[in-house]
C-alpha cells in the first residue's frame, strides 16, 4: 500500500449504561407487610409529628395576620409618649383660645375708654 492509500481505522468503544442503583428498602414492600393497626399507627405518629413541628409556626403566623404579634416595646413607648403630648397640644389649643378670647374683650374695652376721649367738647 502507498501512503496514499493508507487508511485510518478508528475503534470507538460505546461505555455501557450502568444500571440503575437498587432501592435498598421498598416502601411497596413495607406497607403490604403492615398489617392495619401497625398502619393506623404510622399515620397517627406522622400527624402528631407534623402538629409537634407545625403549630408554633402556625400559631405565629395567625397572629401575624391578626395583628397581635409581639410588637416593640420600645415603639409602643414612644407611641404612647406621642400621644400625651397629643393630648397636651389639644390642652393648650383650647388655653390659647381662651386667652384670645380675653385678649379680644380687653381691646374692646380699651376701644371703649378712649371714645368718650375723642369727641370734641
Amino acid at each position: 500500500m502507498s501512503p496514499d492509500q493508507v487508511l485510518a481505522i478508528m475503534l470507538v468503544q460505546i461505555p455501557q449504561v450502568p444500571a440503575p442503583p437498587s432501592i435498598p428498602v421498598d416502601p411497596n414492600l413495607i406497607l403490604s407487610t403492615m398489617d392495619g393497626p401497625a398502619m393506623v399507627m404510622v399515620a397517627f405518629l406522622f400527624l402528631t409529628a407534623c402538629t409537634i413541628v407545625l403549630w408554633p409556626l402556625v400559631r405565629a403566623l395567625a397572629r401575624r395576620l391578626e395583628g397581635k404579634g409581639a410588637a416593640d416595646t420600645a415603639l409602643q413607648r414612644e407611641v404612647e409618649q406621642l400621644q400625651h403630648r397629643l393630648a397636651e397640644v389639644e390642652t393648650l389649643q383650647t388655653r390659647v383660645g381662651d386667652l384670645e378670647e380675653r385678649l379680644d374683650f380687653a381691646e374692646r374695652l380699651l376701644a371703649q375708654s378712649r371714645e368718650p376721649d375723642r369727641l370734641p367738647r
